[in-house]
């Protein structure tokens, strides 16, 4: 087992991975901005070392920094997290020649699934349902073109580099084609520096379904079942559940399936998730996969009672799995806590906490890494917190999670806690009735004086 882990990230995430190692008796690393000098995970880790400048590019995204900081340290394993470079293969590669354990995917997996046209033509191989869409990189508009006219309308037009919703386009008619094909490549080489495109069939009211999966280093791979992420905007979560509503049984079996059979394809190691889009007649395409933990990993840990990031160290410290798949025994909702005001379109609130009250009580999880009189910094994220409720049904998780909101207040910056109070009444979404265009008609009712 490892001796010491160095975390290569920040805020929430750090101070997870760092209660587990914690529980396991691995000595911990924590690096930080200057901008993070006072944040939690600095605090509760054995020893902490200082890697740069607020800006991001000069901290936790510099390799050499933190290569150098596990160095010096002597930490025999990094844990990347999620984000920065967490699905970086260069970095992966890295920690591979300076002989420190990457847990995470290795460079070739990483690289096989992170761009998303090879991740496609992989998973076709596999034989895992995927959306019609071109194979490999677009060549010309006219090759756009004639696809569209074969899948026909609406397709979407992806940048192969892209994340984040840039140099996405969704094209309705024909005429559209063009100026989408040309702000698409425009916006994706201004922000990845890659103008390369593909096109897929446009799915219809999908949600957003993942499956989380945990692959060892012998070829062996097991699902933990889905988590429903359609709550979305700008293509960014803000709340997740588990089981989804839109489940069957027929479809957890056909999707868990589907998701070990891409794994064990690409002899997938460490935590994983597949995510697909699942129409409104719960036909399921692959759409990615993440090779890292995501942020919504707990509410899956809350429904089967399994540590993931405990399981991500032992599949990288070589420990082989059961094999066994896991289906949800609680119902369990997350709901993300940002520093924005939700009223007014969402607008980042960084700023000083001056009070804070954290909810408790039976079947309350919350991670966060925040406390009052901790300021934060507007470099990164702002996310927050992380609120999970589980109970025995959906209905009582969501009862529970309006309960805690109510009790959950933070002061002297603006949060989405609001928002959440108020998603947890909207008719469809406690109906359960909801797809990725949800926040679209969604709108916030104003604050009661």
């Amino acid at each position: 087992m490892f001796k010491k882990i160095l975390i290569a990230n920040r805020g929430e995430i750090a101070l997870r991975v760092i209660r587990t190692c914690k529980e396991m008796g691995i000595k911990t690393v924590a690096v930080y901005s200057t901008a993070d000098a006072d944040s939690l995970h600095v605090k509760f880790a054995d020893e902490a070392v200082c890697i740069g400048p607020p800006p991001s590019n000069l901290s936790y995204l510099k390799i050499s920094n933190i290569i150098a900081a596990a160095e010096i340290t002597n930490a025999d394993a990094i844990h990347p997290g999620y984000g920065f470079l967490s699905e970086n293969a260069k970095f992966s590669k890295i920690c591979q020649e300076h002989g420190i354990k990457f847990i995470g995917a290795s460079p070739e997996m990483i690289d096989r699934m992170g761009d998303k046209a090879s991740a496609k033509s992989t998973m076709i191989e596999a034989g895992v349902p995927c959306v019609p869409g071109s194979v490999g990189i677009l060549e010309s508009y006219e090759e756009a073109e004639k696809l569209a006219d074969q899948f026909g309308y609406p397709v979407m037009l992806k940048a192969t580099a892209g994340g984040g919703g840039k140099g996405m386009r969704a094209v309705w008619k024909k005429e559209d084609l063009l100026k989408a094909w040309e702000g698409a490549r425009q916006e994706s080489a201004a922000a990845f520096g890659n103008d390369g495109m593909y096109l897929e069939k446009l799915i219809e009211e999908p949600r957003h379904i993942e499956i989380q999966v945990v692959g060892d280093s012998y070829g062996k791979a097991c699902h933990l079942s889905e988590r429903d992420c359609s709550v979305q905007r700008r293509h960014q979560k803000l709340t997740e559940e588990t089981p989804s509503p839109f489940m069957t049984e027929e479809l957890r079996e056909a999707m868990g399936t589907a998701a070990v059979k891409a794994a064990e394809y690409i002899k997938y190691e460490g935590a994983g998730t597949v995510e697909f889009l699942v129409d409104k007649h719960r036909n399921f395409y692959f759409m990615e996969m993440n090779t890292r933990i995501q942020v919504e990993h707990p509410i899956t840990e809350q429904v089967v009672d399994y540590d993931l990031i405990r399981e991500q160290i032992m599949v990288a410290a070589g420990v082989p799995i059961s094999g066994k798949n896991y289906f949800p025994q609680l119902h369990s909702i997350e709901c993300r806590i940002n520093a924005e005001d939700p009223y007014n379109d969402f607008r980042p609130s960084p700023g000083k906490i001056s009070v804070l009250h954290a909810p408790g009580g039976h079947g309350v999880r919350l991670d966060t890494h925040v406390y009052a009189g901790y300021t934060i910094p507007p470099n990164y994220d702002s996310m927050i917190a992380k609120l999970i409720t589980t109970a025995q049904t959906r209905e009582e998780a969501i009862n529970k999670m309006k309960r805690a909101l109510d009790e959950f207040v933070i002061e002297g910056i603006k949060t989405t806690i609001p928002f959440h109070r108020q998603l947890m009444e909207e008719p469809d979404y406690v109906a359960g009735n909801y797809t990725t265009k949800f926040m679209e008609s969604f709108v916030m009712k104003d604050p009661q004086e």
